[in-house]
């Protein structure tokens, strides 16, 4: 990701008014985040700090994260040691990766002391570590003792040594000679790489941009002229003049699917068609914007991995044994040869003697009148024999019967299964996922958590939108608040839509004794896509019907209904926009 030095100074910009602020609170959501609300006389505000190592970050935040019933113990001491701390500096070394907070506060023996939170922003290495008025570490969220690195100790007690910094360019500093000398110097290597290795504070996709814009192309460093050295050194200059200026346009990159995947804060095309670009008004903005989707994400698989274990270990098990059922099946199928068999032997149980092995005779079933070879238990006699067949046959019709009913509800489980799953997926909060849990256990699929001392999280209400035409959009969140709003919730006229043979949530647009316009049919559509397991798809099927023609079958599981007079429209997801 392009959380570089540079990006990394425009956080700071933003954090610097936030000086003089005292510590409100301290939380810690996750192992490795901390979140702190921070109040100045213009208002409260929370800056967040991840030293996750796929995202590493720290920026001011609008995201409600919830927070475990216990601190851990970091947090802990954050709070034992921050107290009601002021913060006096924010620092950054260079275009280093590091944000040094410095707070003022009292300690336990009522001495003014300042404590520095160091926010290491360094990839699979970031960290946030506390450190003394001696430069000594009181504690980290990660550490590292001599057996993980020998030269550089991350443990309460040690001296507190940044990383080294190397022999780089600051490009905001750095003059025209500085730079064109250093870029022409490029050999060896891709020439991103290179221009990476040469300045300090830039990511390879703000690298590639330079010399996409100043070449047309990705070039090597093979093909590097003086010509296009002194291109890429005017666009590195006209860079830097934007961000001293306040003319930078943050801009995240998203592919065909959806799926966030860099940003930076120039524009990018280098990737033409190939992706989508679209800009947010400040570096905190595009921080909270980009990572809040993905930890979300990361957040509850990580909380309730069990889960998601238990659905895989059930789903595995059934379709295990919906398919033995479904090979019964085909064997059963044959049972049609035993009866004929048997209606032989009773046909000709005067040739048939007690001892044979076989026994041949003309199957008159057969309209070429061919003859059968009946295989024979020596031990039984003739009627005995001939009883076994029709046992068989009968067995085989039962098992038939059965087994068909049996592999319906396998495969009606297997759809189940999936539907907790993606509800699970695109569940946003604990309280969402815990909902989920009560559902399965009241299904047998986990055991109830009894004895549990704290308060369960409140359920969520249903998700709200409001079409252009204003009327209200009810999504489920879950299989259960699905049938409250299918079965409690909806009146006759109201229209009910889901994905066609996806899983998803039930969704209901409120007519309120209105006829619902095709546009708010279309919109609701695009909601049901966008709350189902086709979101990243596009031209996604959905059914619509009044509600009055959706029934529960006695016996179903949470979420299946039945559902008659339907009409399909096809449409692409909604964009994470309008909802309430």
């Amino acid at each position: 990701m392009a959380l570089d030095g540079t990006f990394l100074l425009a956080v700071k910009q933003e954090l610097e008014p936030l000086i003089g602020g005292r510590i409100d609170k301290i939380h810690q959501p996750s192992k490795d985040e901390i979140v702190i609300a921070i109040r100045t006389r213009e208002g409260g505000s929370r800056l967040l700090i991840s030293a996750s190592g796929n995202s590493g970050r720290i920026h001011l935040t609008r995201q409600q994260i919830e927070n475990p019933q216990s601190p851990p113990m970091f947090c802990m001491l954050l709070r034992k040691r921050l107290g009601c701390g002021k913060l006096t500096a924010v620092r950054q070394d260079g275009l280093e990766r590091i944000l040094y907070l410095d707070f003022e506060t009292v300690n336990e023996l009522g001495d003014v002391v300042t404590v520095t939170l160091a926010a290491e922003i360094m990839g699979k290495y970031s960290n946030l570590i506390m450190i003394d008025g001696n430069g000594r570490i009181i504690d980290a969220v990660k550490r590292t003792d001599d057996a993980v690195s020998r030269e550089r100790l991350i443990l309460p007690g040690a001296v507190y040594v940044p990383p080294e910094r190397g022999d780089r360019l600051n490009f905001l500093i750095a003059s025209r000679e500085e730079m064109k000398e250093r870029i022409m110097g490029c050999r060896g290597k891709n020439l991103d790489r290179c221009l990476v290795s040469i300045f300090e504070g830039i990511s390879p996709v703000l690298a590639r941009e330079w010399i996409f814009t100043a070449a047309g192309r990705d070039i090597s460093s093979e093909e590097l002229t003086a010509e296009t050295a002194e291109k890429i050194t005017e666009r590195i200059l006209l860079t830097r003049d934007e961000f001293f200026t306040g003319r930078r346009r943050y801009t995240v990159i998203k592919d065909r699917q959806g799926n966030l995947k860099d940003f930076c804060f120039v524009p990018i095309t280098q990737y033409g068609e190939l992706m989508d670009t679209f800009e947010c008004g400040s570096a905190g903005e595009t921080l909270d914007m980009f990572y809040s989707e993905r930890d979300r994400t990361a957040r509850m698989k990580q909380r309730y991995h069990d889960l998601y274990k238990t659905l895989e270990n059930a789903a595995e098990r059934v379709r295990r044994r919906t398919e033995n059922q479904k090979a019964e099946l085909k064997i059963s199928e044959e049972r049609d040869i035993l009866k004929l068999k048997g209606d032989l032997i009773s046909a000709n149980l005067w040739a048939v003697e007690k001892g044979m092995s076989s026994f041949k005779c003309v199957n008159f079933y057969d309209e070429k009148g061919g003859e059968i070879i009946i295989e024979l238990d020596p031990r039984l006699t003739p009627s005995q024999n001939m009883q076994k067949f029709y046992s068989g046959y009968r067995k085989a019709d039962n098992a038939e019967k059965r087994l068909r009913v049996l592999i319906d509800e396998g495969e009606k489980e297997l759809i189940y299964i999936d539907s907790v799953r993606d509800a699970l997926e695109r569940a946003q909060t604990e309280g969402e996922a815990a909902a989920l849990r009560d559902e399965l256990a009241e299904q047998g699929y986990v055991r109830a958590q009894k004895g549990a001392k704290q308060k369960p999280p409140k359920a969520a209400p249903p998700i709200e939108y409001t079409s252009p035409e204003g009327f209200k959009i009810l999504v489920g969140r879950n299989n259960r608040q699905n049938d409250q709003l299918t079965c409690k919730v909806a009146e006759k006229t109201d229209i009910w839509l889901h994905t066609k043979d996806i899983t998803g949530s039930h969704v209901i647009i409120r007519a309120e004794g209105r006829e619902v316009p095709e546009e708010t049919i279309l919109f609701a559509a695009r909601a049901a896509a966008l709350h189902s397991s086709a979101a990243n798809s596009s031209n996604v099927p959905v059914d619509y019907v009044k509600a009055k023609f959706v029934k529960k079958p006695a016996g179903a599981k949470p979420g299946m209904v039945i559902f008659t007079n339907n009409r399909t429209v096809y449409v692409d997801p909604l964009e994470v926009i309008g909802q309430n």
